[in-house]
């Protein structure tokens, strides 16, 4: 038998396999294409502390080579999350990790203490680096001092597996990395979406309401894969790998430079069985390589 499972700070997954946050919704638009159970885990979109209506129309345009979207961490907060959401998906057969947001320090908190009192939440993804949101996502993701003090804070309050998602928009995604385990971080996440533009040439003016949005799909994957490699060399904690991976090869890749788990994103658009076929494809890959344990690819690089 090929064993799949890795572990993530404790918290044992069934496979490498997940789902990045705010392309997968809560889990229960794919129920009716695919068994979520199949796949390791599901970070479900962001969650607040109160209702945001996130940015004005129109939020998102395709590229060439992936797509832009300025959605704006839209969602009615924490409190509609535990009374509405959660109920309906707690019994899902894989783990559900909650991506928590935030303009403050003091609403990280908020949201951290309340999702940290739900039994079947096992893990937080602390999003600091969002570019989407005008207010507290862009400073606390890029400046290493305040990336410490929000993981920090948060780290009091909340007793189950931490994640920190960090953001490429930085001249240094190790200092970044070092300042959010620094913090307590028990693991990173990364990475969010490249800031970036779209145009329309005719009317002349920005796609996008917000003129600028995050860029995610395979356009980035390039940048994702160095950076996941970059952090897995600095920081002793697990890395999820997130950016661009469509299908099992790229995963693989991602495990390879160093990612113990990896996130299905804008792929999750194009196809809802991405994530079930990635899973799929690791396994076969580990078959026939003659792979016994999908750890054994973790950080395998080979430089020399």
């Amino acid at each position: 038998m090929t064993n799949l499972s890795v572990n993530i700070a404790g918290l044992r997954f069934k496979n490498p396999v997940t789902t990045a946050s705010g392309t997968f919704g809560y889990g229960e638009e794919f129920q009716d294409f695919m068994d979520v159970g199949k796949i390791g885990g599901i970070f479900v979109k962001a969650v607040t502390g109160s209702n945001r209506e996130g940015n004005p129309y129109p939020r998102m345009a395709e590229t060439s080579s992936g797509m832009l979207n300025a959605v704006g961490l839209q969602n009615k907060g924490v409190a509609y999350f535990i009374q509405d959401i959660y109920p309906r998906i707690c019994h899902y057969d894989t783990h559900i990790i909650v991506n928590v947001s935030g303009s403050t320090v003091e609403e990280y908190i908020q949201v951290a203490e309340r999702i940290n009192e739900l039994e079947k939440i096992p893990a937080i993804e602390l999003n600091i680096s969002c570019p989407n949101v005008k207010q507290g996502g862009m400073a606390f993701g890029t400046v290493p001092a305040l990336s410490c003090e929000v993981t920090r804070e948060v780290r009091k309050v909340y007793k189950k597996t931490l994640i920190v998602k960090l953001s490429p928009n930085v001249t240094s995604i190790t200092e970044i990395a070092k300042s959010v385990v620094d913090g307590g971080a028990d693991a990173v996440s990364l990475i969010n979406t490249l800031l970036g533009m779209a145009i329309d040439a005719e009317t002349r003016r920005p796609v996008l309401s917000t003129i600028t949005g995050g860029l995610s799909g395979p356009a980035i994957k390039p940048v994702a894969l160095r950076m996941v490699w970059q952090v897995h060399k600095a920081v002793a904690v697990p890395v999820i790998g997130v950016g661009g991976i469509m299908n099992a090869t790229d995963a693989i890749e991602f495990l390879l430079a160093g990612a113990t788990a990896i996130q299905v994103g804008t792929a999750n658009f194009i196809d809802p069985l991405a994530s079930v076929n990635i899973v799929n494809g690791i396994e076969e890959y580990l078959r026939r390589h003659k792979i016994q344990d999908v750890n054994e690819l973790i950080g395998a690089l080979k430089i020399e």
